[in-house]
């Protein structure tokens, strides 16, 4: 399903979000997507985040409210050929993977120093992991992204860190996640 930024957060898994919210660094600032279920997320992990427009999933246009099954079956125009190149095409009045990495690169430079928390979509989360790693569109399709999963990349003064992708804290020590620190080289910039 391609949901819209209405779209309601599944939060019935509470100790999974206990779970979570446990992993996450203390007197950090929380940043949201202005999506419904990123701001039902993040109020159930107990923060009270700046809405970002920024980290909005991926606009799919005309797509969006419909099953990527039914887009396939119907022969919805488009819909194949958009397949052919999913990081650069863009879904009828939607944008491209492409245009999410910019957008997203935007709304990271905005970010104040200092520990953030970002909670978002996975294609928002590909999209700061094709920027750390500085690598092209299509290969930050790849990342897998689950629900409730922490990614970690620390902002260093020239350049990023990806520390973790996708990790699920549901089997982790507590302190795997919390008290591990960047390195001292970056000084005022690092994250």
């Amino acid at each position: 399903m391609i949901h819209s930024a209405n779209a309601p957060a599944e939060l019935s898994d509470r100790a999974h979000l206990d779970a979570v919210r446990r992993h996450l660094p203390s007197e950090a600032a929380s940043y949201a997507s202005p999506a419904r279920r990123t701001i039902e997320t993040a109020r159930a992990l107990g923060l009270d985040p700046v809405l970002m427009a920024e980290f909005a999933e991926q606009d799919f246009g005309a797509w969006t409210g419909h099953r990527h099954d039914d887009l396939a079956a119907g022969g919805e125009e488009g819909y194949a050929q958009f397949w052919q190149d999913p990081a650069r095409s863009r879904p009828p009045g939607g944008e491209s993977f492409e245009d999410q990495v910019a957008r997203t690169r935007l709304g990271l430079l905005k970010l104040e120093p200092g520990p953030s928390i970002l909670v978002v979509h996975s294609g928002t989360i590909r999209a700061a992991l094709c920027i750390a790693l500085d690598i092209d569109v299509e290969a930050a399709l790849r990342f897998l992204v689950q629900p409730l999963s922490i990614t970690r990349i620390d902002r260093l003064r020239n350049g990023w860190r990806v520390v973790s992708v996708n990790q699920s804290v549901r089997n982790l020590p507590e302190i795997a996640l919390r008290e591990e620190r960047p390195e001292t080289k970056g000084g005022p910039g690092e994250r």
